[in-house]
């Protein structure tokens, strides 16, 4: 081939990547070939850290109070007037970054700024509703309040132009993922016990493999098969929410997936605990049982506390054990998807496609993860724990409230034919009789020894 060919060649794949990137808009992060101050997987690493830097330094808001339980008690506790001086110092912050961020991507900031504020007010609800404790002892997330938000003015008033600005999901997604980092602290889950960390390896990857497995079997893509194996194998709306960005997943799998953790958590919540007395199980195995198998943590502490104390602290140092994989996941994952992306590029192969495809905001997750596990003194990272996590349930919040108004419903309810809930169901039937045998061998015959971790 002589070198005019060669470079058209070149040229000819060079089009057909940018296309590729183009085709990207509407997945859980896309690798963009701009600038690295123009690149969204790089402004969500620097909007992340510049959070955790902020409330190192001080901005540290009282946590927002969601909870309540009748009228008298939302107007006390909820639209307190400290309360919405905490919530309105979270959105300057929120609203700021975003804005910068936004910016450096090209984004009009006179459309972004009133359309955040509608997309935000519409977050907070989805806060306010799943802060009910009639809900909150379901176990039904914010997340699926959000989404559902989303869905309804989509589909009634619609998604208006001037609005479009501030719809941008995966921004939201990558920034949150970051701050999420900072609340997966190795040493907690350390203190908390071996044996939970020994289960929720054990249990992470058998399921893991055996819901990617069943997918396959079932004919689901590879993409979704993901998601839905790393939801049900470590916990749920989180883990699918860091698959979706380490493998740059479309948003409509990723709040299929959603819905269906916090729908099949709501009956194995109630049938669980009933199953566990009936069948004489020990509390200890009963509760790592419920901690290895319910996807949610909500969902964990509400069965716990239907069986005993000791159940329900059990069943939290298993869940928090899975939570702390999450990082784990989402590097192998990234690395994987990463090289097998880049393999399917014919010509362009080599560790420069790796990296370029790479999505940048996992290094923020895990920087965050490893400064916060070893580096800042316990103390400080439990103190700013509760800002922190406020940050992040705003960035979320944000993300699906966007996936609702983007969303059609039809196309969401009739994706994959019902084959990706059947795979989940299945994985998730695997998962209750695994975790109850791998609680048995681990907790089972180390009842003595329990207490001691409890």
């Amino acid at each position: 081939m002589n070198e005019a060919a060669s470079q058209e060649t070149l040229e000819e794949e060079r089009v057909a990547d940018d296309r590729e990137v183009s085709a990207a808009e509407g997945t859980c992060g896309n690798a963009a070939r701009r600038p690295f101050w123009k690149n969204e997987d790089w402004l969500a690493v620097w909007l992340g850290l510049a959070v955790i830097v902020s409330v190192l330094a001080g901005w540290m808001p009282g946590a927002p109070a969601f909870r309540w339980s009748d009228s008298g008690e939302l107007a006390a506790s909820v639209l307190a007037l400290g309360n919405l001086s905490n919530l309105a110092r979270v959105a300057l912050l929120v609203g700021g970054l975003g804005a910068a961020g936004v910016w450096l991507m090209g984004g009009r900031l006179r459309h972004f700024f009133p359309g955040l504020a509608v997309v935000y007010g519409l977050a907070i609800l989805a806060l306010v509703i799943a802060g009910n404790s009639s809900i909150h002892a379901w176990g039904m997330e914010y997340v699926i309040f959000a989404l559902a938000i989303g869905l309804a003015v989509g589909h009634t008033v619609g998604t208006p132009a001037w609005l479009q600005e501030a719809v941008r999901t995966e921004f939201y997604i990558k920034t949150g993922l970051v701050i999420l980092g900072a609340g997966i602290v190795f040493g907690e889950i350390l203190q908390a016990g071996a044996l939970g960390l020994a289960q929720a390896v054990l249990v992470v990857l058998v399921v893991w493999f055996f819901a990617f497995w069943l997918g396959r079997k079932l004919g689901v893509d590879d993409e979704f098969t993901t998601m839905l194996a790393t939801a049900v194998s470590i916990c749920g709306v989180s883990a699918a929410i860091a698959a979706c960005g380490a493998i740059q997943g479309d948003q409509r799998k990723l709040s299929y997936v959603t819905s269906l953790v916090l729908i099949v958590a709501v009956p194995m919540m109630i049938a669980m605990p009933w199953l566990i007395q009936s069948a004489g199980i020990p509390e200890i195995v009963g509760g790592a049982w419920l901690g290895g198998t319910l996807d949610t943590s909500g969902s964990v502490v509400a069965a716990g506390s239907l069986i005993s104390e000791s159940a329900m602290k059990a069943g939290v140092v298993v869940k928090f054990s899975q939570n702390v994989l999450i990082g784990v996941a989402a590097l192998l994952l990234s690395v994987w998807w990463t090289v097998r992306q880049g393999g399917a590029l014919a010509g362009r192969t080599g560790a420069g496609v790796i990296w370029e495809r790479f999505p940048k905001f996992v290094l923020g997750f895990v920087a965050a993860s490893l400064v916060f596990s070893f580096v800042l003194d316990p103390a400080v990272a439990k103190q700013a724990k509760p800002a922190l996590e406020s940050f992040r349930n705003a960035w979320f919040a944000l993300a699906f409230t966007c996936i609702g108004l983007e969303t059609r419903f039809t196309s969401l309810v009739g994706m994959g034919g019902g084959r990706p809930a059947l795979t989940f169901v299945g994985a998730q039937a695997f998962n209750v009789v695994w975790t109850l045998l791998i609680a048995y061998l681990i907790f089972g015959g180390m009842l003595v020894a329990v207490p001691r971790f409890m």
